[in-house]
Order: C-alpha cells, then structure tokens, then sequence
C-alpha cells in the first residue's frame, strides 16, 4: 500500500504528499524520522523511522559486569536515570535472594519520586513550547532546576546518577538531603497552581488538545502503551500499585487514570501525578530509618544460572529488565522491555486523519525519550 501511494506520489497522480519531520526536528525531542503521508494538512498516515542513535546498550552488557551495567541503564531514558539502574539492581538482588536494608528502600523510592517529578517538569515546559507557550519552558526549568540541586549534591551529577547498585547505594545521601526536599516540597506545592493557571486551563491549549488523537482503552492495551499515556485511556496499569516494589507498599497514593484517552486527558494524568509524587514524599521524607546504605555483597557478583525478570514503573511507563544467566560474573543475555517503543508505534492509529499541527500535540502528549527506543 504504501509503494503504491509513493509511486502515485512521483507520476504525479494523487495530491498526496509525502514529508518527513526529523530526523532532526525540535517537536521529535530526540533522533526520530516520521514518514508523513499528508492529503492537504490531513495525516493519512505515519511511518516511524528509528535506529539513529542505536548503540548496542544489551549487547554491550553481555560483556560487562552486573555493577558496570547500572552506567549504561540510565542512559536509555535518561530524564528515568535513577528508576532504569533501580530496576536491574532489583532483578540482580530478587535472583541473588538479597535484602536490602529499609533505609535503602526508602531513598530509592523518594529518588524515584523525584526523578518522576523532575521528568514531568520538563515534559510540561517542552509540551507548552511545542504549541506555542514559550513562557512554560522557563517555569518548567526553573523548578527542575531546585531537584537537579538535590541531584548533584548527593550524587555529584544532574542527570544521569548512577547512585543504585545491586544491594544498596553507592553511598549514604548527604546530610542536607531531607531539608532540601521539605524546601522543594514547599515550594513546588505553591507553584503547582501557576502551571494550570498558564497551560491547562488556558483556552487556545484545550483547543488544541480536546478531542485530538484519542486513543482507546483497548487500543492501548492493544499496543502495550503504558505509564501516564496508557492511564490517559482509563488503563489502569501503574506498577507502583499492582506490583509494588522498594517502599511503595507503605504510602498512600491515587492512581490516576482518566477515562477520555486524548492528548488532553493525557496531559491531565501527568497533571495528578506531580501532586501524589508531592504526597509520596512527605510521606516518606521524615521517616527513612537509619541504618546501612547497602547489604552485604561479594565482591564479585555472579548470578545463579537461570531467568530473572523484573518490572518497574518509569516516568513514561512500564520498564522490564530480562536476565538470563548462565553464572558467570556478566550475563549470558540481557533484554530491556522499555515503555517508549510501545508508546511510539500507536502514533499511526491516534493521528490518522487529523492535522499535521495535531501530530505535534499528540507526539508531545505520549512523552517520547527517542534513546529508550533505540537502546
């Protein structure tokens, strides 16, 4: 079907017209072509092209050990740097039968929080810039700007940690670290507000996001879209709660789903989200319990010959790490299950037959980290 159309396209026989946005394009966030078949300003329909800047990250674990591993995780979807080393860290320690102390349980997940919160942060200023609000890009870096603090005084690095380790931590988080985020806390609970005030309920966005690119519960589970883009469907698929790991299992908090599945419903679920990541917080912010910073570990960690997985839940969804050993010191093969693939490929079915400025709207709205695709 499609040669067919390319070639009405070169005789000059269709008024369709073929254009690619990227590989190099601002709206793609990331080294992403998509092929668009238009008919006037009408999607017909959309091709992702991916694979520019695979890097071979599972092939190249094959060779490393289970320590050396956590420096290329973080690496895939960067702005989930710390969930992504969270996740092998777990699948190592659930094959070796390891517990890790309690404190570390909460400072993963506090970090989790914050690195979910600093991840929307910054899809809110570039999904508002995407559509023309300049003005949410500078609030949206100027609070990022206050964990990325937190960030680089505990670990000595703003994006890209590498603070898990299979047991435990790296090392113990500074001495300011809890007042740090009670500050943040109190800080971003006033300036929460500003982002509805400016973006959700401004009427030129709503008109831009209602309605445009729906995409149904089925259709989501369909294609496996999860995190905040497959609960925009009323998909309830949140790990946190249906499969809780490291100190989930000790906090209140709301899944937050919603039932229209469109670039606006979307947009609201990271919306709730911000706040129960506030919540989850203060919840556990004052009551991390003392104690070591990591279980006791050999020196070189070899896992029992066999298949582990794990599951965690990223800023963008559903991350599975697949492990099998045959028990060396490196894996014998190492697979990553990463959300944005998935997320991608629905494109074609939700922006079908709706503007190309749409596709801008509905690309933003799922939140795409082109690194996590091509691995």
């Amino acid at each position: 079907m499609t040669e067919e159309i390319i070639k009405d396209v070169i005789i000059g026989e269709s008024e369709d017209y073929i254009v690619n946005i990227g590989p190099q394009h601002p709206s793609t966030h990331g080294v992403l072509r998509f092929e668009v078949c238009l008919q006037g300003e009408t999607v017909k329909y959309i091709i992702p092209h991916i694979g520019y800047i695979h890097r071979g990250i599972e092939k190249m674990c094959e060779s490393l050990t289970y320590p050396q591993i956590i420096h290329l995780t973080d690496r895939m979807d960067y702005l989930s740097a710390h969930m992504n080393n969270e996740a092998v860290c777990l699948c190592v320690e659930n094959a070796l039968q390891v517990e890790v102390p309690e404190r570390v349980k909460y400072i993963r997940t506090i970090l989790d929080e914050l690195n979910r919160l600093a991840s929307h942060q910054l899809w809110w200023a570039a999904f508002g810039m995407d559509l023309g609000a300049l003005t949410t890009f500078f609030y949206g870096l100027r609070d990022r700007e206050m964990i990325l603090d937190i960030f680089e005084e505990s670990f000595g690095s703003r994006l890209l940690h590498s603070f898990n380790t299979p047991g435990g931590l790296m090392h113990d988080v500074h001495p300011n670290f809890q007042k740090k985020i009670k500050e943040f806390i109190k800080y971003f609970r006033k300036k929460l507000p500003e982002y509805d005030q400016l973006l959700t309920g401004n009427v030129i966005f709503k008109q831009r996001a209602v309605g445009i690119g729906p995409m149904s519960k089925e259709t989501a589970i369909a294609y496996g879209v999860t995190g905040p883009s497959g609960r925009g469907s009323g998909w309830a698929c949140d790990l946190r709660k249906h499969a809780p790991y490291s100190a989930y299992d000790k906090v209140q908090f709301t899944e937050c789903l919603e039932t229209e599945g469109d670039t606006y419903a979307r947009y609201k679920v990271r919306m709730r989200e911000m706040w129960e990541s506030l919540s989850i917080l203060e919840q556990l912010v004052d009551n991390i319990p003392e104690g070591d910073y990591t279980a006791k570990m050999k020196p070189i960690i070899k896992l029992p010959a066999g298949e582990f997985f794990q599951r965690v839940e990223t800023a963008r969804g559903e991350l599975a790490v697949y492990i099998v050993s045959d028990g060396n010191k490196t894996p014998y093969r190492i697979r990553f299950r990463t959300p944005n693939f998935s997320n991608l490929f629905v494109i074609n079915t939700i922006a079908s037959n709706f503007k190309i400025a749409d596709l801008v709207a509905i690309s933003g709205s799922l939140d795409l980290v082109i690194p996590d695709i091509d691995r």
